[in-house]
């Protein structure tokens, strides 16, 4: 559902990512790993089509990122860490703008999805509130239902459970995992270990740009040399040994 293919992206003389290549399937969660700029961001960027590629090709459901950006942002969901949401529009406001957007607005389907999230995440009774009024983990809720409400084949999201209560958190994780077995492909980029353990598939390590190990959690303890680790250990096993070459 996601390809990446020796993607390569560079700012003046920094280079954020270099030659990255991995792929997401449908019906899979994978998470990126990495300290902080390390190139996680720039690649989910590039993948909305925020970002253009300095070299290398980019796939959504088999559209091209730059050659059909537009048929490729159709399919494509992306919550950025800090999400832009227009405070003078109520809650129910910046979803109808975001079915515009997508050109589904009126879809019954689109509706119904957008009434179920939101009443999971007890915002429906804020819906016609000013966003100004709300709380980030609200805001977050609410942007996360915007973009899942038309069903992407990809959802994209950095940071996800920045600003989330205890129960936010349950939420999100339970509800990635039912998207994916849906089958769309979720790519999230995390600095909670614990997230990603419990609802990853697949995790792929960045550091200074570079994919240094991807796989399962087992198959990345086996990359780092030991069994029975936890997500953290391994990470800083290898990120460490990445700082010492």
């Amino acid at each position: 559902m996601i390809k990446i293919e020796n993607v390569t992206k560079i700012y003046g003389k920094t280079v954020a990512v270099k030659n990255l290549s991995l792929h997401v399937r449908p019906g899979e969660v994978f998470g990126f790993l990495g300290p902080n700029g390390a190139g996680k961001t720039t690649t989910l960027k590039m993948l909305a089509g925020l970002l253009t590629p300095t070299d290398g090709r980019m796939t959504v459901g088999g559209f091209d990122t730059q050659n059909d950006s537009r048929a490729a942002k159709r399919v494509t969901s992306f919550v950025p860490d800090k999400p832009f949401i227009y405070d003078k529009l109520t809650g129910r406001e910046f979803l109808q703008f975001v079915r515009e957007i997508y050109e589904v607005d009126g879809d019954p389907a689109v509706l119904a999805r957008e009434e179920s999230l939101t009443k999971m995440f007890s915002i429906h009774v804020w819906l016609d509130e000013l966003i100004e009024s709300y709380s980030h983990g609200m805001r977050q809720k609410l942007v996360i239902t915007s973009a899942l409400a038309h069903n992407p084949k990809a959802f994209i999201i950095d940071e996800p459970m920045v600003g989330l209560d205890a129960r936010g958190m349950r939420q999100v994780k339970e509800l990635f995992k039912s998207v994916a077995r849906d089958g769309s492909a979720v790519l999230l980029s995390t600095h909670t270990m614990a997230t990603a353990q419990e609802i990853c598939d697949r995790i792929g390590i960045l550091n200074k740009g570079k994919l240094i190990a991807v796989g399962t959690v087992a198959e990345l303890a086996g990359i780092a040399g030991e069994r029975d680790m936890d997500l953290e250990s391994i990470f800083l096993s290898l990120t460490e040994k990445e700082e010492v070459v």
